[in-house]
């Protein structure tokens, strides 16, 4: 059943059919500037973004500080150990929180973290700690989103597709998982699409398989990418750009 928290229904219904920008920048990018997250920003919003994807408390903070739209926070915490490295720990969650991520997103897989735990098992511990939150769970397949959701994901989306040791081979989206997921999840939580949508017409095909919204990051806001998936393609394929995407910073 989706949330009845009248607050947090009225947010998420707000970005029904709308897209969802991440602005991100590491300090190793060459695009990386100390505002460059709020220019980012202000221009997802000026081209009629409905929300913004956000990365690290102080990132999300300049954003929240200087762009009135909801934020999707998450914080990247890298270890050579492991594969799980969005949110993975419930002082990272918290840290988010407070700086003014009304959405909080997580690893919801069954990879193992640094810790030493399934990363799944975060998400009943975030809704109990920070029961206010809206809890955006990023899953790698269609039983990761049915467990999140069964335990109180309000939001599921295929983010990690692609990003876990039995899918880092993908390069692009499974649109007929994403439509399964649409079809039986539609009642329970709100599935949105992120990962691996690259242009206009794949950001109107998932909606026209019923995604609530749509995240785009890589093809928007990191021109370095966009140029590497050019020049991937034009060398004929002797480097993956995909690679540099998943790389850890």
């Amino acid at each position: 059943m989706k949330t009845n928290d009248p607050k947090k229904r009225e947010l998420l219904e707000s970005l029904k059919n709308g897209l969802i920008v991440s602005c991100q920048t590491q300090k190793d990018e060459p695009i990386y500037t100390d505002d460059m997250s709020i220019k980012m920003a202000e221009c997802a919003k000026w081209g009629g973004a409905v929300a913004i994807r956000a990365n690290m408390p102080e990132q999300i903070k300049m954003i929240k500080d200087n762009v009135d739209l909801p934020v999707i926070g998450l914080w990247k915490i890298w270890h050579e150990d492991t594969d799980v490295f969005i949110t993975p720990t419930l002082e990272a969650c918290k840290a988010i929180w407070d700086a003014g991520a009304e959405i909080i997103a997580l690893d919801c897989t069954t990879q193992t973290t640094h810790e030493g735990t399934i990363a799944r098992d975060l998400l009943p511990i975030v809704k109990k700690e920070i029961p206010e939150a809206i809890i955006f769970a990023d899953v790698s397949n269609y039983d990761e989103a049915r467990w999140a959701i069964d335990n109180g994901a309000d939001i599921v989306a295929p983010t990690l597709y692609g990003y876990t040791e039995e899918t880092k081979h993908i390069e692009g989206p499974d649109f007929r998982e994403f439509a399964k997921m649409c079809r039986d999840f539609k009642d329970e939580a709100f599935v949105m699409m992120e990962g691996h949508i690259y242009t206009p017409e794949d950001a109107m095909k998932v909606l026209y398989l019923g995604a609530h919204s749509v995240v785009v990051g890589s093809a928007i806001t990191r021109p370095h990418y966009i140029t590497k998936r050019f020049t991937d393609l034009l060398s004929g394929y002797q480097n993956n750009w995909r690679e540099a995407e998943r790389s850890k910073h």
